[in-house]
């Protein structure tokens, strides 16, 4: 029997420090939503205007061909989205960590919680749900499990849970060439001509990649996956499963109001690749970084699961000389990465406000 609200005297007990999440949520057959999950109206989704521009597919075959080359560097600048195929990802990698993700929430609470902020064995590994409940005005309806790498991926995943640990693993490692290759190829376009360590550290020094759930949702017009925001990475690699929900912002020579919104549909063993904040202070801004967002549904539960490369947080971040050695004004100050991740991770989502923190 479906149960109302009232029978739960506090969500956040229920959810966060027991270790339910939104799943448990879900699972209670509840009617409605909770009030905490009711986003403001300007924030739903249902009040989007839509865009019907696409996002590009790009087939990564022959990465070397120079209109692969293009098709990259020019969505990166003008659009800061684009779905990849023929990645050299196998697909049965991608298919291993989506069921991976499912068996980790399908797990009893109880051992889920074992990896929340406050009782996980390490800070490469974190349980959560929505984004931060503590300074949010409506919560997310969605759960996460978070992985750190830095440096020996092998070392950070001793503490993982191991019901998904080896599928994580060599979905990191399969995509690693992927990851090289493409900010290779953005390099070079900034007539960056090799990336020695110093470099390497900098651009993809450390990783996290993150198992989201969004489970199914009563009112999914009244709720959202994730709120508007840009990642702070350099890049990241996003696999999908096959239910869709990720919206992306139209980018419009940086004049995003009311520009609309882009659907990104699942493309069977496609990875979305999106341009993060620390490239586009990297790139004075020649990359973009991007606002998303993401819807849940009424019927099914998904799951995404990105893998967001970062400098190493001790790098300073700035304009490269690079760039700017033809006479290019910077736009962006030099700012600690550490401190850029920080101001992200201590406000709720809230478009792409986080850049005004390294700008001049």
């Amino acid at each position: 029997m479906a149960k109302t609200i009232s029978d739960l005297s506090d969500i956040t007990d229920f959810v966060i420090n027991k270790g339910n999440g939104v799943k448990g949520l879900s699972e209670l057959g509840l009617k409605s939503i909770p009030n905490q999950y009711i986003q403001p109206l300007e924030e739903r989704i249902s009040t989007m205007i839509m865009s019907q521009d696409s996002i590009p597919i790009i087939d990564m075959s022959n990465w070397n061909d120079p209109k692969v080359v293009e098709s990259i560097c020019s969505a990166a600048e003008k659009l800061g989205f684009f779905q990849l195929v023929n990645h050299g990802v196998p697909v049965e990698v991608l298919e291993n960590v989506k069921e991976a993700t499912h068996r980790f929430f399908l797990l009893p609470a109880e051992e889920k919680s074992k990896y929340s902020k406050e009782r996980s064995p390490s800070n490469n590994v974190q349980y959560g749900t929505s984004f931060n409940p503590q300074a949010e005005k409506a919560l997310e309806w969605k759960d996460f499990l978070g992985l750190y790498a830095y440096g020996d991926e092998h070392e950070a995943s001793a503490f993982w849970p191991p019901v998904c640990r080896d599928e994580v693993l060599e979905y990191m490692k399969k995509s690693e060439i992927l990851t090289k290759r493409l900010v290779e190829l953005l390099m070079r376009r900034l007539n960056v001509k090799e990336i020695d360590k110093a470099k390497e550290y900098l651009l993809m020094g450390a990783k996290r990649i993150q198992l989201n759930y969004y489970p199914i949702c009563p009112n999914p017009e009244l709720a959202v996956g994730n709120g508007r925001h840009s990642d702070i990475s350099t890049l990241t690699i996003l696999l999908q499963d096959d239910i869709g929900g990720l919206y992306v912002r139209r980018n419009d020579n940086g004049n995003d109001k009311d520009s609309g919104w882009i659907h990104v549909p699942p493309v069977k063993g496609s990875l979305v690749i999106n341009i993060g904040d620390a490239l586009q202070i990297i790139s004075n801004g020649r990359y973009k970084s991007v606002e998303h967002r993401v819807a849940v549904n009424s019927s099914k539960n998904r799951v995404s699961i990105p893998i967001f490369v970062f400098p190493r947080p001790s790098e300073m971040i700035s304009p490269l000389p690079e760039v700017l050695e033809s006479g290019e004004k910077p736009v962006y100050k030099s700012v600690l990465f550490s401190d850029y991740v920080k101001h992200f991770f201590a406000k709720p989502h809230n478009g792409k406000t986080t850049i005004e923190f390294a700008k001049i």
